[in-house]
Formats: structure tokens, C-alpha cells, sequence
């Protein structure tokens, strides 16, 4: 029989301590970890083992940091319906989360073939493409592309830029209201880059939407493409419009 095991690494072992305090309910979601000098205290190690152990927990999903405040144990997922009437900030109040958005990019250039096809224009016509990250309660939960034809809105890049919202850049436009008229749902894997962004690992599950959105009359004002954190929304597809 061999004397010698493989010792459990302490940051290891931290992490599932405090992973078993969460699953008995010690700390629920949203509540807020102590701070690493306090965990420090606590398991007799130094603060880069207390680190190392957060991290893990955050990768796997468990907690997430928040810049200036502390770790905190994940929130349950965000209810998302996809009904006619999407509205990134409206979906989100209504299920009681803080609603923000980040800018990554905003540029035009050339339709490709699926853009095209999917806002009734020709391959290679200029398109607008708005393209950054929602989140909510300051947590990363979907990576999105939204595309507009720059012919039909010419001014949807200063008004994008200026209001940080497709919804008021295409007010500001002109186009008073708008309406999902498809949606299709895929799973897929996280990118690298996907990952990097939405603050999971690389592989971790991710649920793709590809939408288009019509005017009053039908014509398709904006083709969007959406990568949800798998474990953090729970999306419900719905024909009944949302307020």
C-alpha cells in the first residue's frame, strides 16, 4: 500500500468549503462573501490561497466579483422572454435585476450574405453594426451584434452613439416602434473571445439567438445577433408582447 497521497491543494480545499456553505445555505444568491482577509483569518492562509480559491468558484459560475465591492454568490438566472416586443431593459426590470450596457463597438461597413438576406438588402450595401455587452446588476450575461441597413437609417451610428440604446437611436430615427418578427435558438460553446467577455471559461455552454425586427409596416429595421451566458438567463420564447 503507498504511504504517500497526493495532498489537496489548500486553495482547493477552500473552495470547497465555501462552496459547501452555499449549498447549505449559509450564503444565498446575491449575499456577499467575506472579504479575503477575513477568509484569510479563518482558514489561516495567506490571501493569495483565498484568491486562488475565489477564482476557481467564479470560473465554474459559483460567485462573481464586482470591482470595489466584494464576491458575491451568483444571482438565480435572469427570466428573458423573447416575445414580439424585446426590450433589453424593460425584460430585465421586470425580474427585478439592474439593467446596463457596455459599448465595445459601433461601425459601418458591408453587408455579408446573412445580414443581406435577413434585412431585405444586397450582399455588400452598407450596413451600421452596433455590437456590445448587457448586463445585469453590473454582472456580463449576453454578447450581442445588431445590424441596420445605413441606407434605410443613416444617422443610426451618431444616435447610437449618443444614446447608448437601439431602442431610442431608432426613435431618434424615426421608427417609433418595432416588433420581433423571428427568432432562432442555438446552443453552442463559449469562444475564447465570447468567454473573455461574458466572464465564463472557454467551452462553457452558451445559447445563441438570431433575431430580426420589423417596423409598423414589416420592414426589417434590425438583424441581431445575441450570445447569452448558458447559465445565467433562462429564456422563454412568447408571442404575447411584452409593455
Amino acid at each position: 500500500m503507498n504511504r504517500f497521497h497526493k495532498k489537496t491543494p489548500l486553495w482547493e480545499s477552500i473552495a470547497r468549503s465555501l462552496t459547501s456553505d452555499i449549498t447549505e445555505g449559509q450564503y444565498g444568491p446575491g449575499d456577499k462573501l467575506p472579504t479575503e482577509a477575513e477568509l484569510a483569518a479563518r482558514f489561516d492562509v495567506n490571501r493569495h490561497t483565498v484568491r486562488a480559491a475565489l477564482k476557481d468558484m467564479a470560473e465554474s459560475g459559483l460567485v462573481t466579483s464586482r470591482r470595489g465591492a466584494g464576491v458575491f454568490v451568483a444571482e438565480t438566472p435572469a427570466d428573458y422572454p423573447l416575445g414580439k416586443r424585446v426590450r433589453f431593459h424593460s425584460n430585465l426590470e421586470q425580474s427585478g435585476r439592474l439593467p446596463t450596457k457596455k459599448t465595445l463597438s459601433v461601425e459601418t461597413r458591408q453587408a455579408d450574405q446573412n445580414e443581406a438576406q435577413a434585412l431585405g438588402i444586397t450582399k455588400g450595401d452598407p450596413v451600421h453594426v452596433f455590437e456590445g455587452l448587457s448586463l445585469a446588476d453590473d454582472q456580463p450575461i449576453v454578447l450581442f451584434r445588431s445590424v441596420f441597413s445605413a441606407d434605410r437609417l443613416p444617422e443610426m451610428v451618431e444616435h447610437i452613439a449618443y444614446s447608448n440604446s437601439v431602442t431610442a437611436a431608432l426613435q431618434a430615427c424615426g421608427v417609433k416602434d418595432y416588433t420581433r418578427s423571428s427568432t432562432r435558438v442555438t446552443a453552442l460553446r463559449a469562444t475564447s473571445t465570447q468567454a473573455h467577455h461574458l466572464h465564463i471559461r472557454e467551452g462553457d455552454p452558451v445559447l445563441r439567438t438570431l433575431g430580426i425586427n420589423v417596423d409598423p409596416n414589416g420592414t426589417p429595421t434590425e438583424f441581431c445577433t445575441s450570445w447569452f451566458a448558458g447559465d445565467r438567463v433562462t429564456l422563454s420564447l412568447t408571442d404575447t408582447d411584452m409593455p
